[in-house]
């Protein structure tokens, strides 16, 4: 394993020279700083982590908290981990997992034991309980998601509420007056609250009539769902549920209802989700890798609590021609 003592050599200075480029804990001229960053780069050296804590006063490790639940979407999930831990280590971070079951009690062990520098949290509720907890930590903090209310804390999102807009808008101007949404089964969720919200207030303003149901993941919640929603003579569904959503689509294909002929679909899903079955789906897809960058980058510097949103892109494609 490279050492200290390996890069000092490489670059013809002392390991205390070598100690202090890493820490900027001291003045080190230009040349010298280059010469040592290029001995570093060639040796493939990583600062001991314990030492540079205790060097640092930081770990250089961001924790994340994530909802592994069995109910829940795992692959989208995931898919949210693995952008978390990929901009993280491009910032020069490790990633500390935990689960949302873990509640409160696991982010006071990551303050009390200094585990990690920042918290990054997932799958924020409207009134989250975890917020007053996280607001003591004394460290940057960055919500995945959009509580209800103003938390003094650091958010990033997708704009769920343009987003239900845009879905409305796209088929209303394809001539549909009638559109069901299929939420998720999370009313405690701020993002489906906030979607429905731009979903049934453009439906007002486009003269577009809306029911919204919302939908388990099992299939006899499906099937109950599509019950619902279809008879109410919808020629469009909006599914914003995408652990959901497959089961959607079979269903329909097993009452007969061909899309787009007899019902047009727009999704909120992955574009791998959108793209892999029989009939490429309109869909928003959320920027998962966006905003995984922007919520580390927001905890590795932070700055004044804000909430960033950002846009939603539509992509149309066969399931509304």
């Amino acid at each position: 394993m490279v050492t200290i003592v390996d890069v000092a050599r490489a670059a013809g200075v002392a390991p205390s020279t070598v100690s202090y480029v890493l820490s900027g804990k001291r003045s080190i001229s230009p040349r010298t700083r280059r010469v040592v960053e290029q001995s570093i780069r060639q040796l493939g050296y990583h600062p001991n982590a314990g030492a540079r804590s205790l060097a640092t006063s930081r770990t250089n490790v961001l924790s994340l908290m994530a909802p592994l639940r069995e109910e829940l979407n795992g692959p989208g999930v995931m898919e949210f981990v693995a952008a978390v831990a990929a901009a993280a280590r491009g910032h020069d971070q490790d990633l500390l997992l935990l689960t949302k079951d873990e509640g409160p009690a696991a982010l006071r062990r990551v303050a009390s034991t200094a585990l990690a520098d920042g918290v990054i949290v997932m799958d924020v509720e409207r009134a989250d309980p975890r917020v007053p907890t996280l607001l003591s930590l004394g460290r940057p903090v960055v919500l995945i998601g959009e509580p209800a209310e103003p938390t003094g804390l650091a958010a990033v999102d997708l704009d769920f509420t343009t987003a239900g807009a845009c879905c409305v808008e796209h088929l209303a101007g394809l001539g549909h007056r009638a559109v069901a949404l299929i939420g998720p089964q999370r009313p405690d969720l701020a993002v489906a609250e906030r979607f429905r919200l731009g979903f049934t207030a453009t439906g007002r303003i486009r003269d577009v009539r809306t029911t919204t149901h919302d939908c388990g993941p099992a299939y006899d919640a499906v099937h109950a769902c599509l019950d619902e929603a279809l008879a109410a003579e919808p020629t469009a569904v909006v599914v914003h549920n995408e652990a959901a959503l497959p089961m959607v689509l079979a269903e329909l294909r097993h009452r007969g209802r061909r899309i787009p002929e007899d019902l047009a679909v727009v999704a909120v899903c992955r574009d791998a989700l959108a793209t892999g079955g029989p009939v490429p789906l309109t869909s928003i897809a959320v920027p998962v890798a966006e905003l995984a960058e922007l919520a580390v980058r927001m905890t590795v510097r932070p700055g004044l609590p804000e909430t960033r949103l950002l846009a939603p892109r539509l992509t149309q494609r066969a399931s509304t021609r």
